[in-house]
């Protein structure tokens, strides 16, 4: 068999599964958050924290809920970092820097989970177990919980309440998440992955030295890891590591763990609202997306330019053997249109188009499918601009899914759209004019350049995957970096769930012969049209100088 057509059998292999899970799972998360009814388990948590699950709550609220929990959540894993050279469990290893501990804690609260440090060497047991792990747990909840506030938005009329985050936060982890990640985690211990709290082993000499290898709870925080769209990897080849992703069939579950729930959402949104056929529309646009990055990083990364390439069967350099070109593609767009940020491959060392896509899958807003709860209500910001334009060229007030896209709406989403390319384009203008970020770049020209653009829109996106070549592990790089993921991460929420409480205190607007039909095929063109257009004018003159100036020129 040759190379490509087993990665064209892998893609339709992972469409089937993704296929199969899109009905149960999409209905279950539906009825969890329309339930009004609570689990012993989760009143026990509703008691501890001091929450009253059933008080409905504005914008303001919910907002104030997600900020409150999340901070918390930043400054319990600093102090964690902070104190792990006197913890239990930290196999040796001191305390992390205050710079690298904040960048930490803020990259896995903020669902992003870029590491600048090399897992293996630097975090022990008790940090990654009760701090990381966790953490990819609640911040996955977190985004679950906004996106469906913003789903209650446009499902519901005359008020201005939104549910209860404390509720949706402890059913997204309780009833969703710890039971995929249980079901995933078993089946990646199946598959040969790791799962003890052993120490450091020697295992042998290497290049005239003592290698290490350490063990680690890997299955289960792989599991949550790719289930969450988190992809901070326990090791720091990440899922190119044997501990993490041992076989061909583990590297394509992971696929399917990283995109299954931002896919299924869909149905849940549809669900909430009223109308299955809307979800089918946003599913739609995900999945032509999806599939269009897909087959164009296969195309480029397949492509024959030499005697090297045509040996190799595709450009193998900085991809393992054991997983080829074809489940490499399908994990770089996989991992980059959502927000992820695993990999099993180093994106540095793909061509210079294909190293394009995944940078331009993370400029999208990587929504498509996107992150979980993220990846459903950056798509539903774009489909409201998408309604505002198809309003003007017919010139009739917008509307969408019986709510009026006003002054207001519109203009909340052209904030959410414009805050990740501002953080995006500042950073990297300052990290490219000031002389000391510069020296952490692996390479010069191009390519150089495009290490650094991929580290903001990486950490902006709240993605996490690295290009492979940018030494990272700096003050500078620690600190805005942070302060990327941060902002890109709470002020698009800001924008969210007022988004949410507007569109709920409004009073529904009955259907007429005028109004644009959003479950029709018509409508998910124009989604497309509309995100691709967008992206494009914000972003090509970057991309201009990075990696389209590197493909042209190869």
């Amino acid at each position: 068999m040759g190379p490509v057509l087993a990665g064209v059998l892998q893609l339709l292999a992972l469409i089937g599964a993704l296929a199969l899970a899109y009905v149960p799972l999409g209905s279950h998360m539906a009825r969890v958050y329309s339930s009004d009814k609570h689990w012993r388990v989760e009143r026990w948590i509703y008691k501890g924290i001091g929450a009253d699950p059933d008080t409905e709550m504005r914008w303001t609220a919910y907002l104030r809920g997600v900020l409150a929990f999340s901070a918390v959540g930043v400054l319990f894993l600093y102090l964690l970092q902070r104190m792990q050279g006197v913890l239990p469990g930290s196999l040796g290893f001191s305390s992390i820097d205050p710079d690298q501990a904040f960048n930490t804690a803020v990259s896995f609260v903020t669902n992003t989970n870029w590491q600048s440090y090399s897992g293996e060497q630097a975090m022990g047991h008790v940090v990654q177990t009760a701090g990381l792990a966790v953490q990819n747990f609640v911040s996955a909840a977190v985004g679950m919980a906004v996106a469906v506030a913003l789903v209650r938005g446009f499902a519901r009329s005359r008020t201005g309440e939104l549910g209860n985050f404390w509720a949706d936060l402890v059913r997204g982890v309780v009833r969703i998440l710890v039971p995929g990640a249980f079901v995933a985690a078993v089946v990646l211990v199946a598959c040969g992955v790791i799962q003890n709290f052993s120490g450091i082993h020697e295992v042998g000499q290497f290049m005239g030295g003592s290698q290490q290898w350490n063990g680690g709870a890997v299955a289960s925080q792989e599991a949550i890891k790719e289930l969450g769209t988190n992809g901070g990897g326990y090791f720091n080849a990440n899922s190119a590591h044997p501990f993490e992703n041992p076989t061909p069939f583990s590297n394509l579950f992971e696929i399917f763990l990283i995109l299954v729930i931002p896919f299924a959402l869909t149905r849940t949104f549809g669900l909430m609202v009223g109308s299955v056929r809307q979800g089918y529309a946003i599913l739609a646009t995900m999945a032509t997306i999806w599939l269009g990055f897909t087959a164009l990083m296969m195309w480029t990364e397949f492509a024959h330019h030499g005697p090297a390439f045509e040996i190799a069967g595709g450009a193998m350099e900085g991809k393992e053997t054991r997983f080829g070109v074809g489940a490499s593609s399908i994990f770089a767009t996989a991992t980059t249109l959502t927000s992820t940020g695993a990999v099993d491959s180093f994106h540095s060392s793909f061509t210079g188009l294909g190293g394009g896509i995944t940078l331009l899958g993370m400029m999208l807003g990587e929504i498509a499918p996107g992150g979980t709860g993220s990846g459903l209500y950056g798509m539903l910001i774009m489909a409201v601009i998408a309604v505002f334009i198809a309003g003007l060229m017919v010139g009739r007030t917008p509307e969408y899914l019986g709510k009026k896209i006003g002054a207001r709406e519109i203009k909340l989403a052209a904030c959410y759209i414009l805050i990740t390319p501002a953080l995006v384009l500042v950073f990297t203008a300052f990290a490219m004019a000031l002389p000391t970020p510069g020296h952490s770049m692996t390479n010069s020209g191009a390519h150089g350049f495009s290490e650094i653009l991929y580290a903001y829109t990486s950490a902006s996106n709240n993605n996490g995957s690295a290009f492979a070549g940018l030494g990272a592990d700096t003050q500078w790089f620690n600190s805005t970096l942070g302060l990327c993921m941060l902002f890109g991460r709470f002020l698009p929420m800001v924008f969210v769930l007022a988004l949410a409480g507007s569109l709920a205190e409004q009073r529904p607007v009955p259907a007429t012969a005028g109004t644009l039909r959003t479950e029709k095929p018509l409508f998910t063109g124009l989604l497309v049209g509309a995100i691709l257009i967008i992206t494009g004018l914000t972003y090509f003159p970057a991309l201009a100088l990075g990696p389209l100036a590197e493909g042209l020129a190869s």
